[in-house]
């Protein structure tokens, strides 16, 4: 599983959104964005992530940074998701795993003590270049929103 650093280029992407809408690596092309991945809608650590992303919102957007999450779920369950907890940002679906395996966010990881393979809750600060300005990989779900919020304020 390559990882990716500070400077590597991010790889592209294009996938739809809870609308079914393309949501593409070049709608993005001149600003800095926030991609983080997960597991799956509704579960207790990816939901409390998610609602700490939406609640940081505002001051994401004061320092002109969108979010978007992706994860394995369809369409439906990211709708449902937004809805229940009133997220404002998009939710990208990776059925195949293909764009989190590009960004070294699907894989090996160690789960309750035993080797599994899934998605590696990763997140990805991508500056207007195009070009990853900090990767975090295997966060914790809690508090994480604030500790990408006070990377992009230092």
């Amino acid at each position: 599983m390559a990882r990716l650093e500070t400077g590597d280029k991010a790889p592209a992407f294009s996938l739809a959104n809870q609308s079914g809408t393309k949501v593409s690596m070049r709608d993005f092309a001149g600003e800095r964005f926030v991609l983080y991945f997960y597991p799956a809608d509704d579960t207790p650590g990816c939901t409390k992530e998610a609602c700490q992303f939406n609640d940081e919102l505002a001051h994401f957007k004061k320092l002109k940074v969108k979010v978007v999450g992706i994860s394995p779920d369809d369409a439906q369950a990211h709708v449902a998701f937004r809805k229940k907890y009133g997220l404002k940002f998009d939710l990208l679906s990776d059925p195949d795993k293909s764009v989190m395996a590009k960004y070294g966010a699907f894989g090996e990881k160690m789960m309750y003590g035993k080797k599994v393979v899934g998605v590696i809750r990763s997140t990805f600060l991508i500056g207007p270049s195009g070009k990853v300005e900090k990767a975090w990989y295997a966060v914790r779900a809690d508090g994480h929103a604030a500790k990408v919020l006070e990377s992009l304020s230092s």
